[in-house]
């Protein structure tokens, strides 16, 4: 005998499948840039919200996945392809969408910014950066998605080398432990910083310097391949 489960709406007389239910995919793309943390933002082109600014994203087709969707749409929208994506959380308030109910999967990206130049394939389409701090009028409820996607990131900041993704292959501790304030808004210690990042063993030099100010040139270094979690079942956490 069949059964229909009591949250599940009544199908049509006859149906013999689910009714259909719009899901989008939207990406919170951040990134560190003239000293900021920074956002992409795509201007939309159609009603609703045409002029305003949204996070890059869009319908996910019947024959892809979610995350397939989401870069998709991240690199149509933005020129960007092989970063990191992780999915975030999902926005479905019945009301989301003045065109009806529609669900959003909404994931975040970090990438360095010499990674993302921002050539949208949609060439009618505008994509720019935007401070965090500093935002226009955004699209649906896409700020939410922008909040829950930082407090997700520096929580993250504490426990997983995340905040690796932001940076070029080499670079000076000072410019790393730069990046890490920019993301958590706050100072952080630089003896603690640096005794941490000796003490979990996560960077290398590199064998080559330069200079960033009047000073002596400072050492680069690389990031280690390291079993983060491993360590964090031992206690060891970085200083923030």
């Amino acid at each position: 005998m069949n059964q229909t489960h009591p949250d599940m709406p009544t199908p049509a007389p006859g149906a013999d499948r689910l009714p259909p239910l719009p899901v989008t995919v939207d990406t919170v793309i951040l990134t560190v840039l003239e000293g900021r943390l920074q956002v992409v933002l795509v201007k939309r082109l159609d009603e609703p919200f045409a002029g305003q600014w949204a996070l890059p994203g869009g319908f996910v087709h019947p024959t892809e996945s979610l995350e397939s969707a989401a870069r998709r749409e991240l690199e149509e929208a933005t020129g960007a392809g092989d970063v990191y994506l992780e999915q975030l959380y999902t926005f479905g308030a019945p009301d989301r969408d003045t065109r009806g109910r529609v669900v959003s999967v909404a994931y975040f990206a970090l990438v360095a910014a010499d990674r993302c130049p921002l050539t949208p394939h949609r060439l009618e389409a505008e994509a720019h950066w935007f401070w965090v701090k500093q935002l226009p009028t955004m699209a649906f409820d896409h700020l939410d998605m922008l909040q829950v996607a930082l407090q997700r990131v520096r929580t993250k900041l504490e426990y997983t080398t995340l905040g690796f993704q932001l940076m070029p292959e080499t670079f000076t501790l000072q410019e790393l432990q730069k990046t890490y304030e920019i993301i958590l808004d706050r100072e952080l210690d630089k003896r603690n910083f640096r005794r941490r990042l000796k003490l979990l063993d996560l960077v290398e030099a590199v064998g080559a310097k330069r200079a960033e100010g009047p000073g002596r040139p400072a050492e680069l270094y690389r990031f280690k391949d390291v079993d983060f979690f491993h360590l964090r079942e031992k206690g060891f956490f970085l200083p923030f």
